[in-house]
């Protein structure tokens, strides 16, 4: 199980808005490049997003499901990445003076991503979740800016 923790210079809130936008689902999620079609219900538990990983001409349409809403504290996903297989994102949010701390906790749950020697996985998937949570940060910080611009 990969745990990567990051201090965010926005509000639980200002994080939930970003993660409740399907839309911007891949600008946040390393190795997601696009979002093909999202349920109208997400982010309710059960709704799917329909995206694709990848990079041109070598893009994959696969999908995520919402287990969890419960902002602005925590929100867990089970993501499909063919061929990999399937894992869970579990994310909390903790406010921390003006900003708030994230922990995102990523493992496989099933496909061949379980076979990885553990240690390899939680590697590639810290590397991997450094990255997506400070994109993360970018993508709450611009949504709250645009909510004080009254945009």
């Amino acid at each position: 199980m990969s745990v990567t923790v990051r201090e965010l210079d926005c509000t639980p809130e200002q994080v939930f808005v970003a993660l409740a936008d399907p839309w911007v689902y891949p600008t946040w999620v390393v190795g997601a490049s696009r979002l093909r079609a999202a349920e109208p219900s997400y982010p309710r538990p059960g709704s799917k997003l329909h995206h694709s990983i990848g990079v041109w001409p070598f893009v994959l349409d696969d999908e995520t499901v919402v287990e969890t809403w419960d902002p602005p504290r925590r929100m867990v996903l089970e993501a499909k990445t063919r061929p990999v297989g399937k894992e869970r994102v579990i994310i909390d949010v903790k406010p921390r003076g003006a900003g708030c701390v994230v922990r995102m906790e990523e493992y496989p749950v099933s496909g061949p991503a379980r076979l990885i020697p553990k240690p390899l996985a939680d590697l590639m998937l810290h590397i991997r979740n450094v990255e997506t949570l400070r994109r993360l940060e970018h993508v709450a910080r611009g949504r709250a800016a645009e909510q004080a611009r009254g945009e």
